[in-house]
């Protein structure tokens, strides 16, 4: 299979219970990446088709559903070799300073066909390729902020789930500063930028990196007020 791991065909019922039980289990324990995977899954298909309708009619996003690239180290491992100033530099600075690695996403488990399951997967695998290109951090607010961006580029319910979740757990200063700095940002900086899931990322590695964000229409997150905190 084009994308690792076993699907699962749910019907209404099933997909309800796995909807609700997932969110139930997220909000409990926002650390949980399947839970967060199932809901996505068993609630987004609307929006996963409305992405892949538009991939189709974009000539990178038709290239990307063609060759069907993966985020995964055996594929990526030659940005860690690129110039510091281009993209794929950047990205793998994000991932090596975290300890983080592409291998982790969990698999497509409940999408119906192998054409759903990639743009699902691709959606999950390019996370961290929006958290390098608008400079938001991987603490809770800065989750929350690229959540509200995901939802403004592909409307899936979970990313807005997320946001109430994450939100729901901020103190009175975080909250504060999400609503009043990160909040209108991430909504402006959602709608303006290009159709983020037509791009074939791993062809523009070399690029620099102010560049591609010029040429995507992507403003990275401004450095919070000095006197909140983060």
């Amino acid at each position: 299979m084009i994308v690792e791991g076993a699907r699962i065909r749910l019907n209404l019922w099933q997909k309800a219970a796995v909807a609700v039980g997932s969110a139930v289990g997220a909000l409990l324990d926002p650390r949980r990446a399947d839970l967060i995977a199932a809901l996505g899954e068993t609630t987004g298909k609307p929006a996963f088709e409305s992405v892949l309708e538009r991939m189709k009619r974009s000539p990178e996003g038709r290239a990307v559903l063609l060759e069907r690239p993966r985020v995964i180290s055996a594929k990526v491992g030659h940005a860690w070799d690129l110039p510091p100033n281009t993209f794929g530099a950047a990205y793998a600075r994000f991932m090596g300073s975290r300890n983080f690695s592409p291998d982790d996403r969990p698999p497509v488990r409940f999408m119906d066909t192998d054409e759903l399951a990639y743009v699902a997967m691709r959606a999950r695998e390019v996370h961290d390729f929006w958290h390098t290109l608008f400079d938001l951090p991987t603490n809770l607010i800065g989750e929350s902020a690229l959540k509200v961006i995901e939802f403004k580029q592909m409307y899936l319910p979970m990313c807005l789930l997320s946001v109430i979740g994450g939100t729901a757990r901020f103190n009175e200063k975080q909250r504060t500063l999400f609503f009043q700095h990160y909040f209108p940002w991430a909504v402006r900086a959602g709608t303006q930028s290009t159709d983020l899931m037509c791009l074939y990322y791993e062809k523009h590695f070399d690029e620099d990196l102010d560049d591609v964000r010029r040429k995507w229409g992507i403003v990275p997150a401004s450095a919070p007020p000095k006197q909140n905190v983060k």
